[in-house]
């Protein structure tokens, strides 16, 4: 069968093509041959065009695998048999493909927001997918279950380095064996990219953590900075000019607990933020590597800090706005670790067309709409893709031409407001105020330096 496809690749401006400027089609073809049983022949459905389709598949909001399949490659293939080849398809090839294909996107001349002092900003969190209840998943996952019941679906965890400023994600990991969030965060600290300040939350405040994390950071020339519990005993060295302090920090060997595996010289920063409409202030208490208190003043990286909560923006886009569910349609762990995976990679490829949208508006990346820019490029290549033997590619590159222009005007969102909402739940479970009516106060919030002057006992 004749591959028209190849009229896709050769204008520029399709999925395939888009998708191999993500990951080159050689990279792709050696991944495949590298793992799994070696073939005579080529086979007709490779495995590189399967995990093309999964992409564009998960990339949309409705339609099966089998229809979307036919649609890139104008093969037939039922889902059935779909299923059978994923089932055979091994992890190693999706691992080593979110390798390839995730990379920084940000120009520091460009694209100043994702910056700070030279430094990358990226951020680092986990979060988990529901998966269906069916025997296969249930016999390798289990179901978290709190104070009041046990949870309805099982979960499978996934960490994200996510670039700031560009919702682009860097590396990933997902917990195809129930791995916890720091189990799979430590399989990234190898793909940190040069130059980067880390921004991550109190999860990752542990001494042991920092100390593995500090070791890669070295090497890359990067630094981070971390919310600690306020619990945490700390050894005071030195107070410094912006109220910020020097203060020491024990690793404890695993394995003999009584005995220090190394020390850590950290800067440690405490302040209150308090946001228009809040009548009590949050206690943030941060570490960092970035020693020096006056090219570094501590009041501009406790507002950097928060630059972190655009991780949170970004799995809200992953899980509301592409994936448009409530959980992943995979019936086993092994395929559902698939569907995050094409999932990542289809938010890389949204990441990459709403940047070439924000250069062409020259505005920030985040003042262009991610829902928009989803809609039009899920359009787009469509209508692409089933006029192959319609429209010639001159008239194509006119048609992605005309789209990008619309989609500067009608994407480009109005400057955020600095908008803050109370901390409080309908139904609260525990010390929570209860939210009776919705209700938001405008203003930007209020940062306060607390001087630190003594340890914590």
């Amino acid at each position: 069968m004749k591959d028209t496809s190849q009229w896709n690749r050769k204008t520029g401006v399709g999925f395939l093509s888009c998708f191999y400027q993500l990951v080159s089609q050689d990279t792709l073809h050696r991944l495949t041959r590298s793992y799994g049983p070696l073939k005579r022949r080529p086979a007709e459905h490779s495995a590189s065009c399967i995990m093309a389709a999964l992409v564009y598949h998960f990339f949309q909001s409705q339609g099966y695998l089998s229809t979307h399949y036919q649609l890139i490659w104008k093969k037939r293939l039922s889902d059935a048999a779909l299923s059978k080849r994923r089932l055979t398809m091994p992890w190693e090839v999706f691992e080593e493909l979110l390798r390839a294909a995730l990379k920084p996107l940000a120009d520091i001349k460009l694209h100043p927001e994702s910056f700070y002092q030279g430094l990358r900003l990226v951020a680092i969190d986990g979060t988990e997918f529901s998966v269906a209840n069916t025997p296969q998943v249930l016999g390798q996952l289990t179901k978290a279950t709190s104070r009041r019941f046990q949870a309805a679906f099982a979960k499978i965890g996934i960490c994200v380095l996510v670039e700031v400023g560009q919702h682009n994600p860097i590396a990933a990991a997902i917990g195809d064996k129930g791995n916890c969030e720091l189990a799979l965060a430590k399989n990234l600290w190898d793909q940190l990219p040069k130059c980067c300040l880390l921004l991550a939350d109190r999860a990752y405040g542990t001494a042991w953590t920092i100390g593995q994390l500090l070791e890669r950071l070295k090497a890359q020339k990067g630094h981070c900075l971390i919310r600690v519990r306020s619990n945490l005993k700390m050894k005071f060295l030195k107070a410094l000019s912006d109220g910020s302090a020097l203060v020491e920090m024990g690793v404890r060997d695993r394995e003999k607990p009584r005995q220090t595996r190394q020390t850590l010289l950290l800067r440690e920063i405490r302040g209150l933020v308090r946001k228009p409409g809040m009548a009590q202030a949050a206690e943030v208490r941060l570490w960092t590597t970035l020693l020096d208190e006056k090219s570094h003043p501590a009041r501009v990286l406790l507002e950097l800090y928060i630059k972190r909560w655009e991780q949170e923006l970004y799995y809200h886009q992953l899980k509301i706005d592409v994936r448009s569910c409530d959980m992943l349609q995979s019936h086993t762990v092994h395929t559902a670790a698939q569907e995050l995976a094409a999932l990542v990679l289809a938010s890389a490829l949204l990441a990459r067309q709403r940047l070439q949208c924000a250069d062409q508006a020259q505005v920030e990346t985040l003042r262009i709409s991610f829902a928009k820019v989803l809609e039009s490029t899920r359009a787009l290549w469509y209508v692409l893709e089933i006029g192959q033997e319609i429209v010639t590619p001159q008239q194509a590159c006119k048609l992605v031409k005309a789209n990008m222009d619309d989609m500067v005007q009608s994407c480009l969102l109005t400057p955020r407001r600095k908008r803050s909402c109370p901390r409080a739940v309908r139904q609260p479970v525990q010390k929570w105020p209860r939210l009776i009516q919705n209700q938001s106060h405008n203003g930007p919030a209020i940062y306060e330096i607390s001087p630190v002057t003594t340890s914590i006992s």
